[in-house]
């Protein structure tokens, strides 16, 4: 299966050397799972030239607001709509989460409580799931057609579903603890001292990022399957 990477922001650029841009860190995330992948920068004006360019879709994070005034944000609006029509599937992580939301009908703000940052625990079919997490803005109003499948008391609309179409999370699933170790020191000037102090206190102790590869990956081939099967009949 073939899955394009629209990649909505970059990594701190210390860090791409030796980690990788988003993009590759979604392939090691989802390594083994049998997918193939091709990434457009729509950060940068790339974009895909039909919604069918991929079987399905994974929309990264970013430093930026679904709320801002960035060039690539009315086409990618607008791509995530017309993929959501023609039922090819799609994932959204973090900035993709909201954009998709956005997208649907939702609302996104800057959240008045501030940033969740490092290791949290997200209600998830019935049992607490553990992500690393790295935000401020929150989709604050899901969409009325999305069912939330992640929640917990400081962000309630972490995970949404929408039916076959699209699954998103808020936290971040690629990201291991060397990242979270990166952005602590490239990018954590925004963040208070107690807040920087949590997510290093918490390096180190024990994530689901392999289960949620694996729900992540069981979307997108169920999703590619009964689309493919709807076509042959």
């Amino acid at each position: 299966m073939h899955i394009g990477i629209l990649q909505t922001g970059h990594a701190p650029a210390e860090l791409i050397p030796s980690l990788g841009d988003y993009d590759t860190m979604f392939h090691k995330l989802l390594e083994g799972q049998g997918f193939d992948f091709s990434t457009w920068n729509v950060v940068d004006m790339e974009f895909p030239n039909s919604v069918h360019a991929a079987d399905g879709w994974l929309i990264t994070g970013s430093r930026h607001g679904v709320y801002e005034d960035h060039m690539f944000l009315d086409p990618l609006i607008q791509f995530i709509q017309a993929a959501f029509a023609a039922e090819v599937p799609m994932v959204g992580i973090c900035f993709g989460h909201q954009a998709i939301a956005k997208a649907m009908g939702g609302t996104v703000e800057k959240f008045e409580k501030g940033w969740s940052v490092g290791r949290q625990g997200y209600q998830m079919a019935g049992e607490e799931i553990i992500m690393n997490a790295w935000h401020q803005d929150q989709v604050t109003v899901k969409p009325a057609l999305a069912t939330r499948i992640a929640s917990n008391g400081f962000c309630e609309n972490a995970g949404l579903l929408y039916g076959k179409r699209a699954l998103s999370l808020q936290p971040h699933p690629e990201f291991d603890d060397t990242m979270l170790e990166g952005l602590i020191t490239y990018r954590g000037s925004a963040l208070s001292e107690d807040r920087l102090s949590y997510v290093k206190s918490q390096l180190g102790q024990r994530n689901d990022n392999r289960r949620i590869a694996a729900t992540i990956a069981d979307f997108f081939k169920s999703a590619h399957a009964d689309t493919t099967q709807a076509v042959a009949s």
